[in-house]
């Protein structure tokens, strides 16, 4: 962590001069912290304890049946197993483990029982500190209803809505009518976009409500499907305030955060300073977000969140979240601090290490920071969520010794995505002198980026950093929807890219079998050094999604080739006299050719799937999925046949729903069945006209991915007349 006028000290925080107590005279109690049990999982456990063990303070991790084999789960000085999936929730169980082992503090990272103030208030009845605020801070700023009116109170701007505790359908709709569509729904007890809906249209307005209610119960438990109905501001921007304050009446702020880029309105990149925001604006929030903070009461860090509108650049408080976030390393690159550090002296009972003032100094040294979040999801799907064993997960670059990047994680290769969980897999920060600068180096380090196995968003944070308005700090939460065309533009797959993919595939068959004479299972037989390969194109973000390529590749001389690739409609291609090597490393393919005119490097990596190879490719910093076709005569032999006549599974998923009936006629479009994965509700449309003819699963059924369910009447052949 970048160190800034030596600010921060290592050992010992330096106390505030101008502290005054808020504790009627009585100064707080200083508990130096020996020890904490670290409360949830993968990157976030990881990474705080790293702090502790810089700070001195022996951690202990915990685990879960699922992640027994996790990452997180083998850091720490010790692991601790709490039993099926969702222990993680178990605050009782948590406790008496921190109790048995003689644990003194917990740290609920983010997420699960972080903002749960019943855990929070436990933990001081058993004697165990808990790194975080109090209990009735959450439970105040947890309660977005009650938040709202504290927020009022404090002359702290909310957006028009209603926020009470009659919740029928009718009264609800009346009030929407009366804010004004277009409305926002969302639960009291909201967060990551659960539960949460826009609603255009006074016609709409019950089935979203339904939907939303149904989310938020499933999410958050009894009492989460309480709605809000709130004025939905068309051109928002989502901007938060990083707030820190200690027991002794300080409260500092450390900055905004931009987060404004979205899907599902769940974040996808975080930003600090945020872009083109006028500076008596930006002091105005910092300054509203400390009154927040102290009309509550807060110890620790903290984030009060606003809506921006930018038509008016006018700002509206949303919520408080009573925990440390997600994207706290955008504020600690634009800072220079530790802010789990900041947490455990807090929670020790000491004074914040600086002032407002020496805050505001170091961030006009430390430039912009941005964070993205590496997800398990396919985005030109939707953002469906992907889960899976990560086959080869390569995340390092030779920017490792560069403090201005950083990279949280908690997969590697041989990991498991569960679907139990988020599928966030690592989070990505970089920071530039300037936002510009900070962009262009995000692209660089996201083009080293390989991973296999499970789908992910690399692709498109890629795209992200080369779009122009994003670029020039056009933002907003509508952003992706604004500039779709331009963030999912397909491209066009060059012959080279196959080439390269048949050479890797080749060199796989070579390995394990004599380099003349068989087919080695991929192609027809040929009596000479020349191997045939066929793949089809399963690129998303491709022109030729689906299209079938032939390449053939002959060895003419000692590490020298003519590949030929052949395509549909247009004369063949071959790359004659190609000097080439290869070598393995475990899974992946390192192959390297010197082409007319130009030295490709790509890294090969095939992939088994029940039946089929998947092969992907990683050439001049762009990812490419392809299927590895079998031969025509083994396709002869198993009848292997494309499937259109059903829909199947495109995660792993819970069915909640079947919205139709076997026999029933549909349009394409129409919806057919509602699935839950990763906590996120999904649903699957028709892909075509036609009659179901079996509906395979019901409601509760568990699905791989890949798993029919719904299977529609073939349509009868017709006969030449």
């Amino acid at each position: 962590m970048r160190s800034i006028r030596t600010k921060r000290l290592p050992v010992r925080a330096r106390y505030l001069s101008t502290a005054t107590a808020a504790t009627g005279g009585a100064q707080p109690k200083q508990t130096p912290l020996s020890s904490v049990l670290i409360a949830n999982r993968g990157e976030i456990a990881i990474r705080i304890n790293k702090t502790a063990e810089r700070m001195g303070i022996r951690a202990t991790t915990v685990y879960t049946d699922v992640d027994a084999a996790s990452w997180h789960a083998s850091s720490g000085f010790q692991s601790l197993a709490l039993g099926p999936s969702n222990a993680y929730l178990d605050g009782d169980k948590i406790i008496a483990l921190a109790k048995k082992n003689g644990i003194q503090a917990l740290h609920p990272g983010y997420g699960f029982l972080s903002e749960n103030p019943k855990f929070a208030e436990k933990c001081e009845q058993e004697g165990i500190v808990f790194v975080g605020p109090p209990a009735s801070a959450m439970a105040d700023m947890g309660h977005k209803a009650r938040s709202k009116e504290i927020m009022t109170e404090a002359n702290v701007p909310c957006v028009p809505g209603y926020h009470g505790a009659q919740q029928g359908e009718q009264f609800l709709l009346e009030k929407a009518r009366e804010i004004e569509f277009p409305v926002l729904l969302k639960s009291v007890r909201g967060g990551g976009g659960k539960g949460m809906r826009i609603v255009m249209t006074e016609e709409e307005f019950i089935p979203q409500l339904n939907s939303a209610m149904a989310e938020a119960r499933a999410s958050f438990g009894e009492g989460g499907e309480v709605m809000l109905v709130e004025k939905y501001i068309v051109r928002p921007r989502h901007v938060e305030v990083q707030v820190f304050a200690d027991k002794w009446g300080n409260t500092v702020a450390l900055g905004e955060r931009d987060c404004s880029v979205q899907r599902r309105h769940q974040k996808i990149l975080e930003e600090s300073p945020a872009p083109e925001l006028d500076e008596e604006v930006r002091q105005d929030l910092w300054n509203k977000a400390r009154q927040a903070a102290s009309a509550v009461g807060y110890v620790g860090a903290g984030t009060v969140e606003f809506i921006l509108d930018k038509d008016t650049n006018k700002f509206y408080f949303m919520e408080m979240n009573t925990r440390l976030q997600v994207e706290h390393p955008v504020t600690e690159m634009v800072t220079g601090l530790d802010l789990v550090e900041w947490q455990f002296r807090v929670a020790a009972g000491e004074k914040l290490p600086l002032t407002q003032a020496e805050v505001e100094e170091n961030m006009r040294q430390l430039g912009a920071a941005i964070e993205a979040r590496i997800y398990a999801e396919n985005p030109e799907k939707g953002f469906l969520p992907d889960s899976g064993k990560l086959v080869h997960a390569y995340l390092s670059s030779s920017f490792e010794s560069d403090p201005d990047v950083r990279l949280d994680w908690g997969f590697k290769s041989g990991s498991t995505i569960s679907e139990a969980y988020d599928g966030m897999i690592a989070k990505l920060i970089v920071r530039g002198e300037t936002r510009e600068r900070a962009i262009a180096k995000m692209e660089s380090v996201l083009r080293k980026y390989q991973v296999v196995g499970v789908s992910t968003n690399v692709e498109f944070l890629k795209r992200l950093c080369q779009t122009p308005a994003f670029i020039e700090g056009d933002v907003e939460t509508g952003f992706i929807d604004k500039w779709r065309d331009a963030l999912f533009k397909p491209r066009h797959i060059k012959n080279e890219v196959f080439a390269q993919a048949a050479l890797g595939v080749v060199s796989k068959q070579l390995q394990s079998a004599p380099p003349q004479g068989l087919s080695l299972g991929f192609g027809s037989q040929s009596a000479t050094s020349e191997r045939k390969v066929a793949f089809k194109v399963m690129d998303g973000y491709s022109k030729e999604e689906g299209e079938i390529v032939e390449a053939s590749v002959a060895q003419t001389a000692p590490s020298t080739f003519t590949i030929t690739v052949t395509r549909k409609g247009t004369e063949p291609e071959a790359f004659s006299n190609i000097t080439s090597s290869y070598n393995s490393h475990g899974d992946v393919v390192s192959v390297e050719s010197f082409f007319p005119g130009e030295r490709i490097k790509s890294s090969v990596v095939p992939q088994s799937l029940e039946n089929d190879v998947k092969i992907t490719i990683f050439q001049h910093g762009i990812k490419t999925d392809l299927m590895l076709l079998p031969p025509k005569w083994y396709e002869k032999e198993l009848g292997l046949k494309e499937d259109s006549a059903s829909v199947a599974a495109p995660m792993p998923c819970k069915v909640l729903k079947n919205e139709v009936e076997e026999g029933q006629k549909v349009k394409k479009g129409a919806p057919l069945v509602v699935i839950e994965s990763m906590k996120m509700e999904t649903v699957i449309r028709s892909p075509q006209d036609g009659v179901i003819k079996k509906l395979a699963h019901k409601a509760g059924d568990i699905c791989k991915a890949g798993t029919v369910l719904v299977m529609f009447e073939e349509e009868p052949e017709t006969k030449d007349s």
